[in-house]
């Protein structure tokens, strides 16, 4: 489904699409620098046109709070660069907001990444040898912080899909919004 802001051509798209009955729909044209507002209205305003029996996918919103808000406008699916391109450029999602393992503050650091998280990399290594490997510009780097960035992801939507299961999204979502801010430490 396209149709950028234009809500008129978001609706026609929309309507042309759900005659076509398919399995499920792809929302597009979104999370391409716009404004957040503006990307969660044409959301909003995408999902109200689309059947809600069938899954709606919204491409490249990538964001915990992006991946929240759209749940809690009917998405159920995602794909983004994001936790992977962070994951390169050192900077990764942990149960306690974003953190940029290449800041000094971490050198020291002999604790995990996550101490919350179960993936390889938390499990295995610490932020100080995080921290070394990523300043040393050694590829380990790379694979170690996309493994912990993928399994956060995965946990965050297994997280949702519980707390919609035990009816608490809302209350998920605003205990979880604040934590995942788009400013790194």
């Amino acid at each position: 489904m396209q149709g950028g802001a234009f809500e008129d051509l978001r609706r026609e798209n929309a309507r042309a699409l759900v005659e076509l009955d398919f399995d499920g729909y792809g929302v597009g044209g979104l999370a391409l620098g716009e404004p957040k507002e503006l990307m969660r209205a044409m959301t909003a305003l995408s999902t109200a046109e689309l059947p809600e029996d069938r899954p709606r996918y919204l491409m490249g919103a990538g964001t915990p709070v992006d991946i929240l808000e759209s749940v809690a406008l009917g998405i159920d699916m995602f794909d983004c660069v994001l936790p992977t391109r962070n994951a390169r450029n050192g900077t990764l999602f942990t149960s306690a907001g974003k953190i940029a393992i290449k800041n000094a503050r971490y050198a020291s650091d002999d604790g995990p990444l996550d101490p919350e998280c179960r993936c390889y990399t938390c499990s295995s290594f610490s932020r100080a040898y995080l921290r070394h490997l990523f300043v040393a510009r050694e590829m380990t780097a790379s694979t170690l912080n996309t493994i912990h960035n993928l399994h956060f992801y995965l946990d965050l939507m297994k997280r949702i899909r519980l707390a919609i299961e035990e009816d608490r999204f809302a209350a998920f979502v605003a205990a979880s919004k604040e934590r995942f801010d788009d400013s790194a430490a």
